[in-house]
C-alpha cells in the first residue's frame, strides 16, 4: 500500500495526462501515414504484454477476474472510444479533439441522471449545460470544425461515460492492475483477426516506411500504457478531489503537442471553449468524487 503523499500524486495524474496527450499527438501525426486498425492494435498489444508482464513477475498480482463479463463490456467500451478517438485525430486538431473528449465527466452526471434515474443537484446541471456550450463554442461555424468529424469525439465521450460508469459500480470488486490487463487483452483480442484479414495491405504499408514512423507506432503502445500507469500510481497517493482538476492538464499538453509538431495554436474562440470545457468539467468531476451519485463511485476517471 502506498503512502499517502499529495504532491507526488499530482505529479503522476500530470505526467498522465502528458502521456495521453502524447498519444493523441502521435496518433494524429500517424494517421496521415498508416491505417487506423494497426495504430489500435500495436496501442493495445503493448499495453497487454506490460500489464501481463506485470502480473507474471509479482507474485501479489493474479490474472483470476471475478467478473469476466464485467471485463470484456469494459475492454470493449474503452475499444469503441479508442476506435473513434483515432478516426477522429484524422480529421480534428489535438487540442480541440482533448477538449470535446474531456467532456467525459459532464456527460457521467446526465447519464447518472437519465439512464440510472438519480437525482442529480442544479449546480450538476448548470455544469452540464456549461460544458456543452463550451463545445459549441469550439465547433461554432466558421471554426473549421463544424461538421460530421466532430461526432467522432462526442461518440468516445459518451463510450468514456459509460465505461467509466461501469468501471466505478466494479472497481472495488476487482484490482486495479488485473482490470488493466484484460482492458488492453480485449483490445488486443477483438483487433488481431481484423489485422490478419487485411494484412497483405498493412505488411506493404510498414515496410513502405521508415524506422522512425515504426518506432512511433511502438510509442503508441508505450504512451497509452505509461499513462494509465500513472493514473493507478496517483490514485494510490492522493484523494481523487485533489486529483481530478489537474487531468485537465491535458489541453494544455495536448495544444503545445499540437504546436510542437503540426504548428497550430488554437484562436481566442477555441481556447475559452477549451476553458469553460475544464472548469465545468473539472468542477463536475470534483462534484462526483465530493457528493457522489449513488450509482457513481469515487473515481471518475479510468484506472
Amino acid at each position: 500500500m502506498n503512502e499517502r503523499n499529495p504532491a507526488l500524486g499530482i505529479a503522476a495524474i500530470v505526467a498522465a495526462s502528458a502521456c495521453f496527450a502524447a498519444l493523441d499527438t502521435t496518433t494524429r501525426y500517424l494517421g496521415a501515414l498508416l491505417a487506423v486498425q494497426i495504430m489500435l492494435w500495436s496501442r493495445y498489444a503493448v499495453h497487454t504484454l506490460v500489464m501481463g508482464a506485470w502480473i507474471a513477475l509479482d507474485r501479489r498480482r493474479s490474472f483470476r477476474t471475478r467478473h469476466p463479463g464485467f471485463q470484456a463490456l469494459r475492454g470493449a467500451l474503452l475499444l469503441g472510444a479508442s476506435t473513434l478517438a483515432f478516426f477522429a485525430l484524422r480529421h480534428l486538431p489535438v487540442a480541440e479533439f482533448t477538449a470535446i473528449v474531456m467532456l467525459t465527466p459532464i456527460l457521467v452526471t446526465l447519464l447518472a441522471g437519465w439512464w440510472l434515474r438519480e437525482a442529480v443537484s442544479p449546480l450538476r446541471w448548470a455544469l452540464v449545460v456549461g460544458g456543452f456550450v463550451g463545445t459549441l463554442i469550439i465547433i461554432r461555424p466558421g471554426s473549421g470544425l463544424f461538421g460530421w468529424a466532430v461526432l467522432l469525439p462526442l461518440g468516445a465521450a459518451l463510450a468514456n461515460a459509460v465505461f467509466q460508469l461501469i468501471s466505478s459500480h466494479f472497481a472495488a470488486r476487482e484490482s486495479a492492475v488485473t482490470t488493466n490487463f484484460y482492458t488492453g487483452l480485449v483490445g488486443t483480442v477483438v483487433l488481431t483477426p481484423i489485422l490478419l484479414a487485411t494484412s497483405a495491405d498493412l505488411q506493404a504499408s510498414l515496410l513502405a516506411q521508415p524506422t522512425s514512423v515504426l518506432l512511433l507506432l511502438l510509442m503508441l503502445g508505450v504512451f497509452g500504457t505509461a499513462g494509465h500507469l500513472m493514473l493507478v500510481t496517483s490514485l494510490g497517493l492522493a484523494p481523487t478531489a485533489t486529483l481530478m482538476p489537474f487531468l485537465y492538464t491535458q489541453i494544455a499538453f495536448a495544444a503545445l503537442g499540437g504546436w510542437l509538431v503540426f504548428r497550430r495554436v488554437p484562436d481566442f474562440w477555441s481556447w475559452l471553449g477549451m476553458c469553460v470545457i475544464a472548469v465545468c468539467g473539472a468542477m463536475s468531476a470534483f462534484q462526483n468524487v465530493r457528493r457522489p451519485l449513488p450509482a457513481v463511485a469515487a473515481a471518475t476517471i479510468a484506472d
